[in-house]
């Protein structure tokens, strides 16, 4: 046998271990009642600083684990180990991933009016955009998904999300002319940055740190929570208080999964997610001044807007909604208050 043989064998079997150890195929583990034990995997990009992971490590995992007698055993892998936000809904929708925590732009990939929820300015407030998301909005766009196989049962919350840049401040659409802002891979997000002159590039969130290491962007926008946990100011010297998209985080799960568990089973699994809910939300809102104190501590030079400056956005992105009601009309966008008023 040649060495390169030799090596390719070994490589295969390595991948081979990798792919079975994050499989979940655990074989038939029972519990302590000799039931069989369902393995319930949740896939999500951020770091394990981040609420929404402290959130399902304090909550979902043991209340599900508790709750349905240890007949469900959760595995939480953050930090993209099981791949994208894409590459984990494909997963979830094929069934060769039980649930994932996706940002909800990514989202709107595989089901069009989800792009709903990544309007500028949508809401007035946060109490807007949870009405939105646990209301009539949020129930029709989970019947939306049930042909990819896939169901929400509950939103978590991003945060506003902001822009932060290695050029200058942005306090008018003007100060963003020119400059290469990374975005996801979503339309409305694209028309926004392209309404207000900026060159919007859609890059894999995993890969979004190194491509403002190299300058390969210039930019970035998200929430607060994620520009700390994932140390974008080693990167990025301005913050700009913009808060031009309120983004959710929806909790998705395989529709065939969820169906397979039986009633008690299910009931179990929702109320976890919805206690998980309520407790990353809170978590969230409660960080963000930690979050904005821990970013300027690290020496980023953060700006506020005016009312007044604002309203230049908000008037700047029009093209937006234009694209929006063009491919679907406006009967969700009248189920929120912030749209009406």
């Amino acid at each position: 046998m040649t060495k390169r043989v030799k090596i390719s064998l070994m490589l295969l079997l390595v991948l081979g271990v990798v792919i079975t150890g994050c499989s979940g195929d655990t074989g038939s583990q029972e519990n302590a009642n000799g039931e069989e034990v369902i393995t319930l995997r949740i896939s999500h990009v951020l770091q394990e600083n981040h609420p929404s992971h402290l959130s399902m490590v304090e909550v979902l995992k043991p209340e599900i684990e508790e709750n349905s007698d240890g007949r469900i055993k959760v595995e939480i892998y953050p930090n993209a180990q099981l791949g994208s936000d894409r590459q984990a809904i494909e997963s979830v929708s094929l069934g060769s991933l039980e649930m994932t925590m996706p940002g909800g732009a990514v989202l709107a990939g595989f089901y069009e009016e989800y792009m709903i929820f990544d309007l500028p300015f949508l809401y007035m407030n946060r109490e807007e955009a949870y009405a939105a998301w646990d209301g009539e909005l949020g129930d029709k766009l989970n019947e939306g998904l049930a042909s990819q196989n896939m169901m929400i049962l509950g939103y978590g919350e991003n945060g506003l999300r902001h822009i932060t840049n290695n050029v200058r401040p942005i306090y008018t659409p003007e100060d963003l002319s020119g400059l290469k802002i990374r975005v996801m891979e979503n339309p409305i997000h694209l028309k926004t940055f392209e309404s207000l002159g900026a060159n919007p590039t859609p890059i894999a969130f995993g890969e979004l740190f190194t491509a403002l290491q190299q300058k390969t962007v210039d930019a970035q926008e998200n929430p607060l929570a994620i520009i700390n946990s994932s140390k974008f100011f080693e990167v990025q010297d301005y913050l700009s208080l913009t808060g031009h998209v309120f983004g959710n985080a929806p909790y998705l799960i395989n529709m065939d999964f969820y169906n397979g568990l039986d009633n008690e089973l299910q009931e179990v699994v929702r109320t976890a997610v919805k206690n998980t809910e309520t407790r990353q939300r809170e978590m969230l809102t409660n960080q963000e001044a930690e979050d904005m104190q821990a970013l300027k501590d690290a020496g980023m030079q953060v700006n506020e807007l005016t009312p007044e400056q604002k309203q230049v956005f908000i008037d700047s992105v029009k093209p937006s909604y234009d694209l929006y009601i063009q491919k679907f009309g406006e009967e969700l966008l009248l189920l929120v208050d912030g749209y009406k008023n």
